[in-house]
């Protein structure tokens, strides 16, 4: 991941140092951690402190940088440790939009309507997981307050619209559509689209151990992708 991050062909402009001194990059993941990454790179070997307990932690960043030797170095300390390392599985999840116009009368004045419309995307969703904890959290990360849209098993469906600017509240409702929302209390906001909601799933596929194994339908677009598949060895 980092390989690819600064490839000369991947244009990623450095940030401006707004106090002078020329550019950086920001990456937006635990700077705590990544001084172990760096300091694996470097060596070629795991050193952390004595009773350093944030393996799982570290775990997922690895992941996420896609460092193998890491995750393989990590695999013989927690087994070393007697700490079970994590159980084999799977993660699916493939997500579709379908934009439709929707008409409805606006009402300009006390007795004066008018014929507008909007555009209205409507997102279906389908993760399938083996891993009954990660299914768990994906769910609570969504804040399924209705039940009615989660099944059982290994398979979870959602379903959602955003509401347009433009449409009224009122008929918003008369159309049977709901938002999706994530986060927990005092941070919870909505899920506007694609990018958003594979983003949730990808944050918490890392938090359990998995890996990215697979993008459609173009893996140098992943958040605007149909498909995701996860595995954990």
């Amino acid at each position: 991941m980092l390989g690819a991050m600064f490839r000369a062909d991947t244009p990623i402009p450095p940030n401006l140092n707004s106090k002078g001194g020329g550019h950086y990059y920001f990456i937006d993941r635990d700077g705590k951690a990544f001084r172990h990454i760096l300091n694996f790179l470097r060596l070629g070997r795991l050193d952390l402190p004595l009773g350093y307990g944030e393996t799982a932690l570290l775990r997922a960043e690895a992941d996420f940088y896609q460092i193998q030797p890491l995750l393989d170095a990590l695999r013989e300390l927690e087994a070393s440790q007697g700490t079970p390392a994590p159980t084999a599985a799977l993660l699916h999840a493939d997500v579709d939009a379908s934009p439709r116009v929707v008409h409805f009368s606006a009402r300009q004045g006390p007795h004066h309507y008018e014929l507008s419309s909007a555009r209205v995307d409507t997102f279906r969703a389908n993760l399938f997981c083996t891993d009954q904890e990660c299914l768990g959290a994906l769910r609570a990360r969504f804040g399924l307050a209705n039940e009615e849209r989660a099944e059982g098993g290994p398979h979870f469906r959602l379903e959602w619209a955003p509401r347009p600017t433009e449409l009224p509240e009122v008929e918003y409702r008369k159309l049977g559509l709901q938002p999706l929302w994530t986060g927990g209390p005092g941070e919870r906001r909505e899920v506007a689209g694609t990018p958003g909601f594979l983003e949730e799933v990808l944050r918490v596929a890392l938090e359990h151990g998995f890996r990215l194994d697979s993008v459609f339908p173009d893996p140098e677009d992943l958040l605007n992708s149909r498909s995701l598949r996860f595995v954990r060895h």
